[in-house]
């Protein structure tokens, strides 16, 4: 195998990445225009009103606790705070919707919190208010208790990375601990907050099992109603394509903002701060701000997810939660196996070849990663169905025989958009490991005879083994959580973990649902715990760089 035939390959990995991206917007752009009428006319205000307040009040409210907390572990000594600076990045373990399950089971009119209030005061049904989880504010809440990670681990590092020299000084000008908080340190990681609060807000537009479960309407929604409800494909790809243009623009004010990111908090000289201790009050005030959100995100849902378990009588021993698991399993290490074959491939180009052209291939291969899974769900299912039934009538009409769905029938169509979907997350966590490895290294291994793929596999993938299997988690935890393109592409007979919660769900069998739900968020914890683990290792000078690269692909 030549260097050339390497590079060709990183090209149809691209191309298979933007086949269903491109499919989705040519699908949409030549459909009836009666139906953009009835489109614009009906559900898109409404659909775009909607997401625009979750899109607001989440990107605010990830902004806020994020940064508050990420502050308040990295600058001061209070009690509690080394356990609370990894448990504050567990909640991004959960899936959103599994802390819909929770919240719902715990909240609802006959939930353990309402029945308590019931038996302690006497009141009727009727007697009293209680606020509706299942509700915009409810998915809003659900949705920032999950992704406030994203804001606090790329915060924490930004604030590790900063000198203490300007904050020190704005301290011996007269400024108060919190105003040069506010006036000093805030600024120079506002870069790192902006781009943690846009992925945040990016994973909420692509985000439908929780407003699904609450019954809110947005366009993932509303996508996925008008292919199964109403069977309608041209308003689905309509749809698909309004937020994919939505889901570009915020794409492209991320990548804006982790540019300037790199430049925040530089300095000639990097002088780290002594970490006051807070003592009494202050220290107790600074332990329960903190410790708010991990109850909220993680202690909270995990002990309802367990009680709920426990009385469901499932077991995840039966023959039926083996065989999901199984799927699960398999679906996402034969995903995670050919994404990371894809994104080292595309690596190894932009590395040995770099240009204008390697610059375009990554852009290219990481334009999923901008794309929620319902609109490469519906890029691939519109022209493979087509081809489908191509193939069935010709042969139908030339041999006698039905071929039926040869490819939507299959879980390879599932594969093929979790690579699109996933392909950024395993090229950023590749890269980020041979960011470290010297150029000339290249030139060295050339020149004791190491071409192209020797050089591959005998000097790159050695040197980044421990990205690589980063990179095979990430996206194996990423497949294992994926509901939009699962939901739209699984064979009927094909059952998945994150599939069987959301029915259970669903049908309001919220304690089943609980079952796999667990089991999600057990794998989920693996990637937070080495996100952590690397936080803690590694210097505050480099901490920023290398982090946000790796939040960047989970």
């Amino acid at each position: 195998m030549s260097e050339r035939l390497l590079h060709r390959l990183a090209w149809v990995v691209v191309a298979f990445c933007v086949a269903p991206i491109l499919a989705a917007a040519l699908a949409a752009l030549t459909g009836d225009l009666q139906t953009w009428r009835e489109v614009l006319s009906t559900v898109l205000p409404r659909y775009t009103a909607t997401t625009l307040t979750l899109v607001v009040v989440v990107g605010i409210s990830t902004a806020v606790i994020g940064s508050v907390t990420a502050w308040l572990v990295t600058v001061y000594r209070f009690p509690g705070v080394r356990l609370l600076e990894v448990a504050l990045a567990l909640p991004l373990a959960f899936p959103a919707y599994v802390m819909a399950y929770a919240y719902t089971h715990m909240l609802d009119h006959p939930g353990p919190v309402q029945t308590a209030l019931r038996a302690a005061t006497g009141w009727g049904p009727r007697d009293y208010w209680f606020p509706e989880v299942r509700s915009l504010g409810g998915a809003a809440v659900m949705l920032t208790i999950v992704l406030y990670p994203y804001v606090y681990l790329l915060a924490r590092a930004s604030f590790r990375q900063q000198s203490a020299n300007a904050f020190l000084v704005a301290r011996t000008l007269g400024r108060s601990p919190l105003a040069a908080f506010w006036r000093v340190a805030l600024p120079m990681a506002r870069p790192a907050i902006a781009g943690g609060a846009l992925l945040a807000v990016m994973e909420t537009i692509a985000d439908f099992g929780t407003v699904a479960f609450f019954n809110v309407q947005t366009f993932a929604t509303g996508i996925y109603q008008a292919w199964f409800s109403l069977g309608d494909r041209a308003a689905a790809a309509q749809l698909a394509l309004c937020l994919l243009s939505f889901a570009l623009l915020l794409a492209g004010l991320e990548r804006a903002s982790r540019g300037r990111a790199r430049t925040a908090g530089r300095g000639a000289r990097f002088e780290t701060m002594e970490r006051p201790r807070l003592r009494g009050a202050a220290g107790w005030i600074a332990f329960t701000i903190c410790l708010l959100p991990v109850l909220l995100g993680f202690v909270i849902p995990v002990v309802m997810l367990g009680s709920m378990a426990m009385g469901s009588g499932q077991s995840l021993l039966s023959d039926r939660y083996l065989g999901f698991m199984a799927n699960s399993v398999t679906l996402a290490s034969v995903a995670a196996v050919l994404t990371v074959i894809g994104a080292v491939l595309i690596g190894f180009r932009a590395r040995t070849k770099p240009g204008r052209a390697s610059r375009w291939l990554v852009v290219g291969a990481g334009l999923g990663y901008a794309v929620p899974g319902g609109v490469i769900a519906v890029g691939l299912m519109v022209p493979m169905a087509a081809l489908d039934n191509s193939v069935d009538a010709f042969m139908r009409e030339t041999f006698g025989i039905r071929t039926g769905l040869l490819i939507t029938g299959s879980i390879w169509l599932m594969v093929l958009a979790y690579v699109a979907r996933f392909m950024a997350a395993a090229l950023n966590a590749y890269d980020s490991g041979m960011a470290t490895v010297p150029g000339h290294f290249d030139a060295i291994g050339r020149s004791l005879g190491q071409p192209g793929p020797k050089l591959l596999l005998r000097v790159h993938l050695p040197v980044a083994r421990t990205s690589v299997l980063t990179a095979l988690l990430i996206v194996f935890v990423d497949v294992m959580k994926e509901l939009p393109a699962t939901l739209i592409l699984h064979p009927f007979n094909f059952q998945t973990l994150a599939v069987q919660a959301h029915r259970l769900a669903a049908d309001e069998r919220l304690a089943e649902a609980a079952v796999p739900s667990l089991v999600l968020v057990g794998f989920g914890l693996i990637p937070v715990l080495i996100l952590c683990r690397t936080i803690g290792r590694d210097s505050p000078g480099r901490s920023a760089a290398k982090l946000g690269t790796a939040i960047s692909a989970g």
